[in-house]
């Protein structure tokens, strides 16, 4: 029965949907004459309201404002993210209802044949050349299982499809000839095939594992689709979109057995093809009688309607043409326009996008959940787990992916194998932290980190480790690449470890030098390593264009003063120097120690720089932990939970806003309000306490008021010292004056003659009322009800 709620399209039938009902029934009942072995057609199935409805009337091409449902891939994730599926009672049989696409979306449940009525009114509404399709397909496709499939978040290896054959050079030289036994041959191609089953024997229990028992029903299990044709919106070719994965497909996809009919919102078309052999054979000429049966004849099509878009400024129709076609629009039987209620998507419903914004998806050997922005207070919104059996009990791998946190986190990455996980940021977020890997977010352990190219220092990935230390830079200006640190026991980045001498933690740092082309090749250093334990520097230089053996200089550090012994002297012999394509002429010992000292200070700065390095180590471990244990999302303001949060922000500070306003307006003839707050008085009051506040009042009143005379006195006498001192000028310059000098030095003094005037009458007003204001204040004081009975006692 109708039911009163629902709109009149969806109760009652119009006149032309009530002929266009008995055209269908005449055609159901000659397609079963002339047809008795296929399947009844979906002609008019009820709707919500139990009102029989023509298929194509259900269909209603909906326009959107959403920029995201302007193209077909958009539409298709939509219509298969917002709704979940609801079987069909029967696998084999016709649904006898089909709801409006305006009554899905409340829902959000819908059997295929609803899925595809709401994809094709999105892709109508965007000028798509689309149609529902009612046919056949295989059981995981109609029942959206995918747990045969691979997740298409994944890694897959990328496989080359360019052919070996094509990367072959003819010119190259021919191999040799192999001189192999024909015998041998034959008995190794006797022993293949008993090796290959034996591998086939081992792999079996698996291939058992992945097949699935033959599916009975195959050929029979209905499925409704989506075809779109090529011609509008640049589609080259037609091809099948599942409305129940959004996944488009060839029309020639194995998982399609076979078409009954398609339609759209202007006629219904009956497939008068075989499909034995399935879909990939089958011409989607619609406009071809002898492949599908329309059922209006000379109804206007979508092709004729883009074909007439497209010419309809190349060429003028004759009249008699024009009075042909008139007349056989007059005879021909137009689809009624839909009776479905306006389509409504909301930027609300694509930004919560699945059924309670969250969908649980399983793949084969993986398991996909999707949440809806700001659902989960960590910010998740993809969490991919990859298991190594089929059975998804031993997991392998967590992938998480996240938005809008204040700490830039994008993805991270569990190996539940080697338990290491890996974090990716995006740009902007503290110490300019791209990507973090490590066993356990301590001190301990070892981390791998990459950093943006902004840094000051140009560093760009660091490895940390107990024992040992990488860092890797890029386009530095001193053309330094590479530092490798090692240490003398195991390093935490605790606070004293970092703040330890550093001569007693490092052994060996090891730094590398891209070539400057601006210095000779034997003066220009490649890498030089600072033996920290054993007092020593080497220092390599880079080859030069005809040399394939480095020059290499090793200097022994001199020993420091100690309270026992004196400073070592530098000699020549604490230098061994093996220098390519010199003179034999000996550097002289000045040079060498000046080389020595200057290397020594680079020693020092780069042990600065290690212990910054180690610091920074600890400050971004700590930062994590902190972050984790308090996670913050930021809020767009454009999305609908940030508007919604903004909004209830503004709100609730317009309220406190308002109370304090309130409290304002009831505390201003309140003199004690601010006396109680800054002596930090609370009712009731105590005798000493009333006494303090009265005096402390009258006090302060009557500082005021001494303030208020000293003001107007101070005004008093710079008015008065202006005058003099301008009628001081006027008396040593009255000779030379001007007429308008006069008149402006008149001016003047007029004007302060009744300033000061004024500022008398006040000083006087003052003077006279202050006792009176204080009176009144003293009484207003004894008279206040929570100092009186304390002041008169």
């Amino acid at each position: 029965m109708a039911d009163s709620s629902c709109p009149e399209s969806h109760r009652i039938n119009s006149a032309a949907q009530i002929r266009l009902l008995t055209f269908a029934n005449n055609f159901q009942r000659q397609f079963s004459h002339m047809y008795p072995d296929r399947r009844p057609l979906l002609l008019f199935p009820t709707n919500e309201c139990g009102v029989q409805k023509f298929v194509s009337t259900t269909l209603r091409a909906t326009a959107t404002v959403q920029p995201e449902l302007f193209t077909w891939e958009g539409c298709a994730e939509f219509a298969a993210s917002f709704l979940s599926l609801e079987p069909l009672d029967s696998p084999i049989d016709l649904p006898s209802y089909l709801f409006s696409p305006a009554s899905v979306l409340k829902t959000q449940r819908a059997t295929c044949f609803e899925f595809a009525t709401l994809l094709c009114s999105l892709l109508l509404g965007v000028n798509y050349d689309a149609y529902c399709v009612s046919g056949y397909a295989d059981k995981e496709m109609c029942l959206l299982d995918q747990s045969l499939q691979d997740c298409p978040l994944l890694d897959t290896p990328v496989q080359s499809v360019i052919s070996e054959e094509s990367q072959e050079n003819k010119y190259k030289e021919k191999p040799q000839r192999s001189l192999k036994s024909h015998f041998m041959t034959q008995e190794e191609q006797k022993k293949k095939p008993s090796a290959e089953a034996a591998l086939l024997e081992n792999l079996k229990p698996d291939e058992q594992g992945e097949q699935r028992p033959v599916d009975r029903l195959r050929g029979l299990r209905l499925h409704c689709w989506v075809l779109v044709l090529s011609g509008s919106r640049s589609v080259q070719e037609n091809f099948f979109i599942d409305p129940l994965t959004g996944i488009s497909y060839g029309t020639a996809a194995a998982g399609f057995l076979g078409i009954e009919s398609v339609w759209n919102n202007h006629n219904y078309y009956v497939n008068m093809q075989d499909c034995r052999s399935g879909c990939s054979d089958m011409v989607y000429d619609l406009e071809d009688v002898n492949m599908w049966e329309p059922l209006l004849f000379g109804a206007t099509s979508k092709k004729q309607l883009i074909h007439e878009a497209l010419n309809k400024n190349l060429y003028k129709m004759t009249q008699d043409v024009q009075e042909e076609l008139e007349e056989l629009e007059e005879q021909a039987f137009e689809m009624p326009r839909s009776w479905v209620s306006d389509v409504s998507i909301t930027k609300k419903d694509l930004e919560t996008r699945w059924p309670g914004g969250h969908k649980l998806t399983r793949y084969r050997k993986a398991e996909l959940e999707r949440f809806a922005p700001y659902l989960r207070p960590n910010g998740l919104i993809t969490r991919l787990v990859s298991y190594k059996d089929l059975d998804c009990t031993e997991v392998l791998l967590v992938k998480e992916w996240y938005q809008h946190r204040t700490d830039h986190l994008e993805e991270r990455e569990v190996n539940k194998v080697d338990n290491a996980t890996t974090e990716r940021f995006k740009r902007g977020r503290r110490f300019d932290l791209l990507f973090h890997r490590y066993e356990s977010l301590t001190t301990d352990g070892a981390h791998e980190m990459k950093f943006s190219s902004i840094r000051v220092d140009n560093l760009v990935q660091r490895l940390v480790s107990p024992g040992e230390m990488t860092e890797t830079f890029e386009r530095r200006a001193d053309s330094l690449y590479y530092r490798r640190v090692n240490f003398g026991r195991h390093v935490q980045f605790s606070e004293e470890h970092v703040n330890s001498e550093p001569a007693t933690r490092l052994l060996q740092v090891v730094e590398r030098f891209h070539r400057n082309s601006s210095k000779p090749a034997n003066e220009d250093v490649a890498e030089r390593v600072f033996l920290l334990a054993q007092r020593r520097i080497e220092v390599t230089y880079h080859l030069d264009a005809d040399t394939f053996i480095p020059s290499h200089r090793s200097f022994i550090k001199p020993r420091e003063a100690t309270e026992q012994k004196k400073a070592e002297d530098f000699t020549q012999d604490m230098v061994s120097s093996f220098m390519v394509g010199l003179s034999d002429t000996p550097v002289k010992t000045l040079i060498l120690y000046e080389m020595l000292v200057s290397l020594m200070k680079d020693e020092e700065m780069v042990v600065h720089q290690i212990e910054e390095s180690l610091k920074e180590v600890r400050d971004i471990v700590s930062c994590r932990e902190e972050e984790e244990g308090d996670i913050q999302l930021f809020f767009s303001p454009w999305t609908t939970t940030g508007a919604a949060r903004a909004r209830s922000k503004r709100q609730e500070m317009e309220r406190q806003a308002a109370e304090e306003q309130s409290w304002l307006h009831e505390n201003e003839k309140d003199i004690l309000a601010p006396l109680l707050m800054r002596l930090d008085i609370t009712d009731p009051l105590s005798a000493d306490d009333a006494k303090e506040l009265h005096q402390e009042c009258l006090s302060e009143f009557k500082q005021k008021l001494v303030e208020d005379a000293n003001l107007i006195q101070e005004r008093y006498q710079n008015e008065t010292q202006e005058l003099q001192k301008k009628q001081q000028w006027y008396h040593q310059n009255q000779l030379d004056m001007t007429e308008q000098q006069e008149d402006e030095y008149q001016t003047y003094c007029s004007d302060r003659t009744l300033q000061i005037r004024v500022a008398m009458r006040r000083l006087k007003m003052h003077q006279e009322e202050a006792p009176l204001k204080y009176q009144a204040l003293d009484e207003r004081l004894r008279e206040d009800p929570r100092l009186a009975p304390h002041l008169l006692s």
